[in-house]
């Protein structure tokens, strides 16, 4: 008789099963570092090599000398920084931090004080109130060419220093400075590729780029200009930020125009007074643009110039599509005059002015009897959007440079538009330009302008007549607004006027006084419960809930309880069901006896 042996209540381990999994090392591309870091494997990089390049090319000496800046007082003016980067740049951050620590580290340790020293001394005993602090922003609330103030303030932040691509817009809170970096660019492969693509040297062309690439068009645009007499390019302009190692020239002020957020120079004394004279000067120019634009940005750009030429600084070719299209802006904002219900959506907190052109949106769409609702979201996708049914068409205020959706695909549910598309929806008539406009200053002068005039055709109106433009309000508020994409007239596109006095419903508790009969107001109880009026102004709330198929529990039994049929129908048994935690249920058993 063999003998029993104990059953294995585990597998075979060996030592190996106790050891930590090792994480390889991952390649990662940095083509903005020229063609040596754009394929090389991680083991195959030299780290002396890559820390050089690093110091090299966010100007890491300039930017330790930026936070040595000291007050009125001999203390550090910035105490907490915080460093912000772009997706691809993060892969950086560790190597910066290390740098500048280093750096701040060495200055500090300098202005240290051996020995006693008084209460009041910075340097003895208060000496840990001179530390800096570096954090990394290692992901942004909202659009990532804007400084974040919402995760920078969860550390006190003093600074913010901004590196890669930005939009340079102001802020309100923060001290803020940026390093766009010195990518690299064949300027061999650039020169061949745009003689190529423009043949006839009296061709109107302008440079563009984006902030890190711009340092490059100045040197291109003087060994172009010679051969291209009508080129012109753009360049940053920084009066109202703060760039470490800008590129910046002396130039003459005259010699400039300003387009969105970038200087335009290189324009003969004519061509400046043909654009004071004529603000779409430039559909007479080609623009060829180092690197494809955000979505926003692009569209903006389109409106400004006749042709857009994008040049990949990778590969040396061109961006194929799509490009946002101006004809469906035009669209979206036919959609948003027959719309009932417009969600404000916010997608920066950062912005100088985002409260102001909040409160203008908001009275606007107030004004012209919609209903509106503002949501703040950060990093807005399309599952985030899809939870709000009941809204018709979203309205976004955000970054011009990316932080407004343009939906090129068809991806969301609901069109998404800007501020200025909703203020031309919502005039009486429909007067579009072509222009699209983006900074939120220059929509609010365009509505202060318009309600100016219309105030002043007003009194002109009184004045000669004796009667005002409101005699026929309650006639227009009748009105149904003729839909144009759909070719049908809609009646809720202005939920929020005044409807009680034509619905003339009372109210059940009113009705029941008067005939005090409790089962005669049984009816007007039900169509008073499923009425689309709430205090004297319809609920688009309520109206998409009565479109809905499935409006909550009980919502499969409506069709029973309106037929009279069915009225005296007895319905299940409620029986009592399993109680207790998921460890013992206790079980009524009676129930299944």
């Amino acid at each position: 008789m063999t003998q029993a042996a104990a059953p294995s209540l585990s597998t075979a381990q060996d030592e190996s099963t106790f050891e930590f999994d090792k994480v390889t090392a991952t390649t990662r591309s940095r083509p903005y570092f020229g063609p040596i870091f754009s394929n090389q494997d991680a083991n195959e990089i030299d780290l002396n090599e890559l820390i050089a390049k690093v110091k090299d090319y966010y100007s890491i000496a300039k930017v330790i000398d930026f936070l040595k800046q000291k007050n009125e007082e001999g203390r550090f003016k910035y105490k907490a920084i915080t460093l912000q980067f772009a997706d691809k740049l993060i892969s950086d951050s560790a190597i910066i931090v290390q740098l500048l620590q280093e750096g701040l580290k060495e200055n500090q340790s300098k202005n240290a004080v051996d020995g006693k020293c008084c209460s009041s001394c910075s340097n003895g005993k208060n000496k840990h109130l001179q530390e800096q602090k570096v954090w990394i922003l290692a992901d942004t609330s909202y659009s990532p060419c804007c400084i974040d103030e919402v995760a920078a303030e969860h550390v006190a932040s003093d600074l913010v220093i901004h590196f890669g691509d930005a939009c340079l817009n102001k802020i309100e809170k923060l001290s803020a400075a940026y390093v766009f970096g010195k990518p690299y660019l064949d300027h061999k492969a650039f020169v061949n590729f745009f003689e190529k693509t423009y043949k006839d040297v009296n061709t109107r062309v302008c440079l563009m780029a984006d902030a890190p690439y711009t340092h490059h068009l100045s040197t291109l645009y003087q060994f172009l200009k010679p051969k291209y007499e009508n080129l012109v390019y753009a360049d940053i302009d920084y009066s109202h930020s703060i760039v470490i190692d800008a590129n910046s020239q002396e130039r003459e002020i005259s010699k400039f125009v300003k387009i969105s957020n970038r200087l335009i120079y290189g324009l003969n004394e004519e061509d400046l007074k043909k654009f004071n004279e004529n603000e779409n000067f430039f559909q007479e120019y080609e623009l060829f643009h180092i690197n494809l634009p955000e979505s926003p940005r692009l569209l903006e750009l389109s409106t400004k110039f006749s042709t857009i030429t994008c040049y990949d600084s990778l590969t040396g070719g061109t961006f194929q599509g799509p490009y946002p299209s101006l004809m469906k802006r035009y669209r979206y904002m036919h959609i948003a005059r027959t719309a009932g219900t417009i969600g404000i959506l916010v997608n920066t907190l950062s912005l100088s002015n985002t409260k102001q052109i909040l409160n203008t949106v908001a009275s606007w769409i107030k004004e012209a009897g919609k209903k509106h609702y503002m949501f703040v979201v950060g990093k807005p996708n399309v599952a985030k959007l899809a939870n709000f049914e009941t809204i018709d068409i979203w309205c976004v205020l955000g970054c011009g440079q990316s932080g407004i959706i343009i939906d090129n695909v068809g991806d969301y549910y609901k069109p998404i538009i800007t501020p200025y598309e909703l203020q031309v929806a919502l005039k009486p008539e429909v007067s579009w330009s072509g222009k699209w406009v983006v900074d939120f200053k220059e929509v609010m002068s365009l509505d202060a302008q318009e309600k100016a005039e219309a105030m002043a055709m007003a009194m002109e109106l009184e004045s000669e007549t004796g009667a005002t433009n409101t005699d026929d309000t309650d006639y227009k508020n009748d009105e149904p607004e003729f839909d144009s994409v759909t070719g049908k007239y809609v009646s809720t596109s202005r939920p929020l006027r005044r409807i009680i006095q034509h619905l003339e419903i009372d109210s059940p508790q009113a009705d029941l006084e008067r005939n005090g009969n409790e089962n005669e107001t049984t009816q007007l109880v039900k169509k008073f419960s499923g009425s689309v009026a709430i205090k004297g102004t319809v609920s688009t709330s309520a109206i998409s809930l009565q479109n809905r198929t499935w409006t909550g529990l009980g919502s499969d039994f409506k069709n029973d309880e309106d037929d009279e049929n069915d009225i005296d129908q007895e319905g299940a048994i409620v029986q009592e069901g399993r109680g207790g935690v998921a460890r013992s249920y206790n079980l009524n058993r009676q129930a299944y006896t």
